[in-house]
């Protein structure tokens, strides 16, 4: 009887400690932010988006006049910003606008984009609704390649300068504005910025890119929409397996082939996940955007104590979540004979990373190289490809809280958390001369636009248009 009741009094406090730790676990409190409307001409801009769809800068056809034309359509278009601002084209026809702050003593800040853009298949034209290099306004919405990646961006920036200069503005600080002209394939665009701004003796005090938008939807089980405003990028790496065979006629194999120790080996690396966890910066993007789930998820949240490995699996489940907690690994091609009846001599399995902050190069080669456990696998690392992650920058710096304010003046009330971008983009080259680099595109997305990012029927609404130029508008501002 003695024990039972002891129990049951185990049981009242820890559920008693869990509700307590659930109660405290909630948004923390920010200052109210008036809703800010710059006031630009948004029909004007709206056309401008529409006819930069039309240059068909491909990422893969960097030689095409469409690069150099599309320069020359900005410097006609937004004629305020030119006859203000310096500027210079630097390597990939990547330009980078110099506007004078008026006081030198305060660190300068960029803002950047990149117009090029991905190919549009062949294959695809017909599930087009639009031409995707006919800029057509219709239905509410900027329709091609590039609105959302990442043209409606360079637009809605211009466009807040233009406006800005307009009225006579001239920011306290140095503002720099930099276009990658070749984001999509590398970026030594965005390198040669960097470059160019570390042989000046410039040092950022902050860059913002592309890399994450306010997510409206998209998260299961969080009704809000929410702004990620990304502290970091993954690194990349690709690593070959290569496994050498004898050769000869597939009608007398040996018990292990070529093709079978590169297969058994990618298998063996698909069954050793990177360790992960909630640590770092997925930490901190998990607790903050935990914070606005509904009281059930906010238990698991605010209770890692006791329920870490839960919420772990949790997120492990999904390919999304996962990738925030760890370095990925994904085998995407695989070689062997060239006819069928024919035994390979060398077998190969392409496998690609994208690197955790807290995971080195050398880490997933060692890791690869354990997991696989076989002397006879040779593992290629590409090391001109491959880049590490990007240093995580201050979730506290005024930097950030300039994003975050002109985030929420720009939509409203929502969630704003710091996050991770788990693919690459320009911000990782801009980081080596900047004190912090943030990441995100002032755009809602759903989920229906997930797909659409290089890919049928890429577009962005008019009104997102606007709540970009009222973004860069309210951030500009502040400096």
């Amino acid at each position: 009887m003695r024990l039972a009741l002891g129990g049951a009094a185990l049981i009242a406090v820890l559920i008693a400690v869990l509700a307590i730790n659930t109660m405290r676990y909630s948004p923390q409190a920010t200052a109210e932010t008036d809703t800010f409307v710059l006031g630009a001409d948004l029909e004007q801009a709206t056309d401008l988006l529409s006819r930069a769809v039309r240059f068909q800068t491909v990422s893969t056809e960097l030689d095409r006049p469409d690069f150099a034309d599309f320069l020359g359509f900005l410097e006609t278009t937004y004629p305020q910003v030119h006859a203000t601002m310096e500027r210079s084209i630097l390597t990939a026809r990547t330009p980078l606008y110099t506007w004078e702050g008026r006081n030198p003593a305060l660190q300068p800040v960029l803002l950047a984009a990149h117009y090029d853009v991905v190919p549009v298949a062949e294959d695809s034209l017909d599930q087009w609704v639009q031409d995707p290099f006919g800029g057509a306004v219709s239905d509410g919405f900027v329709w091609g390649r590039g609105t959302l990646d990442d043209k409606g961006a360079l637009i809605a920036i211009l466009s807040a300068a233009e406006h800005l200069i307009g009225t006579g503005f001239q920011p306290e600080r140095t503002i720099y504005l930099s276009f990658g002209g070749d984001e999509e394939v590398g970026g030594t665009g965005a390198m040669a910025v960097a470059r160019h701004l570390t042989e000046k003796g410039v040092r950022l005090a902050w860059a913002l890119d592309e890399g994450s938008f306010v997510l409206d939807q998209v998260v299961p089980g969080l009704e809000q929409p929410v702004a990620s405003i990304n502290l970091a990028e993954k690194g990349y790496v690709t690593l070959t397996l290569v496994a050498k065979g004898a050769g000869g006629h597939s009608s007398m194999p040996p018990r292990m082939t070529a093709v079978g120790r590169i297969a058994r080996a990618v298998d063996r690396l698909q069954n050793a996940p990177v360790p992960g966890g909630l640590s770092g910066v997925s930490e901190t993007f998990f607790d903050a955007l935990g914070r606005h789930f509904t009281l059930q998820e906010r238990v698991v949240f605010a209770n890692r104590w006791l329920l870490n490995p839960v919420l772990e699996n949790i997120l492990s489940s999904s390919p999304s979540t996962d990738a925030m907690l760890r370095s990925t690994i994904a085998p995407t091609m695989l070689s062997g004979s060239a006819k069928d009846n024919v035994l390979a001599t060398e077998a190969t399995a392409t496998i690609n990373f994208r690197l955790h902050p807290r995971d080195s190069i050398d880490d997933i080669i060692a890791h690869v190289t354990r997991a696989v456990d076989d002397d006879q696998v040779q593992v290629v690392i590409d090391r001109d490809t491959a880049s590490a992650a990007s240093p995580v920058s201050s979730s506290t710096a005024q930097g950030y809280l300039d994003i975050d304010s002109s985030i929420r003046a720009a939509f409203g009330p929502l969630a704003v958390v710091p996050g991770l971008t788990i693919a690459a983009t320009d911000a990782r080259h801009y980081a080596t001369a900047a004190d912090n680099t943030y990441r995100i595109a002032p755009f809602k997305i759903t989920n229906d636009d997930l797909a659409r990012f290089h890919g049928i029927n890429e577009r962005l609404s008019i009104e997102n248009l606007q709540n970009g130029i009222n973004f860069y508008g309210a951030l500009i501002r502040r400096q």
